[in-house]
C-alpha cells in the first residue's frame, strides 16, 4: 500500500518550497499586479486595420498629449464571423494614479484615428474604473471567499461530527488557503493580472477542493468505524489510499475538459476563456494534491495531538 502520511512531511515542504516562491516574487514585483476592476484607471481599445504600426510611437505621442504615463500593447483577438480572419486591437492601459475624463478619452481616439491606421467606423472599447471603487470591489470579493469559507466550516462541522466536526472543516480551508496561495504564486511568477476571472475561479475551486476533501472525510469516518482497532496513521492512510483512484479519474476528467478549453482560447485568442481556464487548470490540480496531502494529514496529527493529550490527562 502507498504510504501517504508517512510522506506527509515531503508534501508539506513542496508546498511551503511553492508558496515561498510566490512570496518572493511578490517582494521582487512589487506586489500584485492588480488588474483595473480591482486597482482602478482606464484602459482603451481601439480597432485597427492591422498591427503594422509601430507601438512604442504610439505610447510617446500619447504620454505627450496627456501628460501621463500610459502602456500601449498590440493584441490580436479572434474574429468569430471569420474564423481564419483575427482582429488587431491597440490596447491602452492609464494607471489608477492617471484615470482619465471623458475629454482626455476623447483626445486620444482622436489622436490615433489622425496617425494611426485605425479602422474606420470603429468604437474604441474603453473601460475605466475610479481607484475607490476597484478597492470596494476587491474587498467585496475577499467576502465572498470568507462568507463561503464560513459556510464550509459549519456544514462540515455538521456532518462529521464524529470526526470531530469543526476542526475537519478548520483543516478542510487551511487546504483551501493553501490552495488559494498555490495559484497567488502562479499569478506572481508569471506577473498575471489579477481581476474578478481569478475571484470566479478561487469560488469554482472552493467549491471542488472542498469536494475532494469531505470525499476522503466521508472515507475516514467509515473507517473510523470499521478499523477501529487499527492505529490513526494506518487508518486515515487507507482511506486516502482508498479514496485516490475516485479523486484521481475527476481530476484527469476535468482537467482534460479545462485544457481543451485553454488550447482552444489560445488558438483562436478568445482572452476570456483562457483568463478564467488558466487559473482552474492551477487549482484544479492544487485541489486534489490539497485534499490528499495537506487536509487529512494534519486533521490526523490533530487527532493524535488531542488523543495523546486525553490520555495524559487522565493519568494525572
Amino acid at each position: 500500500m502507498i504510504d501517504i502520511i508517512g510522506k506527509r512531511k515531503y508534501m508539506f515542504i513542496v508546498s511551503a518550497v511553492l508558496i515561498l516562491i510566490g512570496i518572493l516574487f511578490l517582494l521582487i514585483n512589487g506586489g500584485f499586479n492588480w488588474d483595473i476592476q480591482f486597482e482602478g484607471g482606464t484602459i482603451i481599445k481601439i480597432e485597427m486595420i492591422n498591427d503594422d504600426y509601430d507601438a512604442a510611437a504610439a505610447e510617446m505621442d500619447i504620454e505627450n498629449l496627456l501628460g501621463k504615463i500610459v502602456t500601449v500593447q498590440k493584441e490580436n483577438t479572434y474574429n468569430p464571423e471569420n474564423q481564419s480572419d483575427s482582429i488587431s486591437l491597440l490596447s491602452i492601459k492609464v494607471s489608477k494614479d492617471n484615470t482619465l475624463n471623458s475629454k482626455e478619452i476623447n483626445s486620444v481616439v482622436e489622436l490615433l484615428s489622425q496617425e494611426y491606421n485605425v479602422k474606420t467606423g470603429t468604437q474604441p472599447q474603453i473601460q475605466s474604473v475610479e481607484p475607490f471603487i476597484g478597492v470596494e470591489l476587491r474587498n467585496k470579493a475577499l467576502m465572498a471567499a470568507g462568507w463561503a469559507m464560513l459556510l464550509i466550516v459549519i456544514y462540515v462541522g455538521i456532518r462529521f461530527r464524529v470526526m470531530s466536526g469543526i476542526s475537519a472543516g478548520l483543516f478542510g480551508i487551511v487546504a483551501l488557503l493553501h490552495d488559494g496561495l498555490i495559484m497567488l504564486s502562479v499569478y506572481t511568477v508569471f506577473n498575471i493580472p489579477v481581476n474578478e476571472v481569478f475571484v470566479a475561479a478561487i469560488l469554482t475551486i472552493i467549491g471542488y477542493s472542498m469536494n475532494d476533501t469531505i470525499v476522503i472525510y466521508d472515507r475516514i469516518r467509515e473507517n473510523s468505524g470499521l478499523m477501529h482497532k487499527a492505529d490513526i496513521d494506518t487508518m486515515v492512510n487507507t482511506s486516502i489510499v482508498q479514496s485516490l483512484p475516485r479523486t484521481i479519474n475527476t481530476l484527469v476528467t476535468t482537467l482534460l475538459t479545462v485544457t481543451t478549453l485553454y488550447v482552444f482560447a489560445s488558438i483562436y485568442n478568445v482572452e476570456s476563456i483562457r483568463q478564467f481556464a488558466f487559473p482552474l487548470i492551477i487549482g484544479l490540480t492544487s485541489g486534489s494534491y490539497s485534499s490528499i496531502f495537506i487536509a487529512a494529514p494534519l486533521w490526523m496529527i490533530w487527532r493524535k495531538y488531542r488523543i495523546k493529550k486525553k490520555i495524559l490527562d487522565a493519568k494525572a
